[in-house]
């Protein structure tokens, strides 16, 4: 699945999802709901324009720090 970010900061503690595309929809980041490190990624749970939760996790270990959609949640039903 691909999954592209867009964030507020290139990097750093400040940095922060405010977009991002998954397939051919795209998203805006209403929430930033919670955000937390693992061991070698950085996760961030955020509603999304759509009403529903998601969890973006963006590698650390790596410089090119890929995005991955660790979880997600749907909160409004289709329809």
């Amino acid at each position: 699945m691909n999954l592209q970010v867009d964030c507020h900061s290139a990097q750093g503690a400040a940095e922060r999802p405010v977009r991002f595309r998954l397939a051919e929809h795209e998203y805006l980041v209403e929430e930033v709901i919670d955000q937390w490190h693992g061991a070698s990624d950085r996760y961030f749970k955020v509603r999304a324009d759509d009403d529903n939760l998601y969890v973006l996790r963006r590698e650390t270990s790596t410089p090119e720090g890929h995005w991955h959609l660790a979880s997600f949640l749907q909160l409004k039903p289709k329809g």
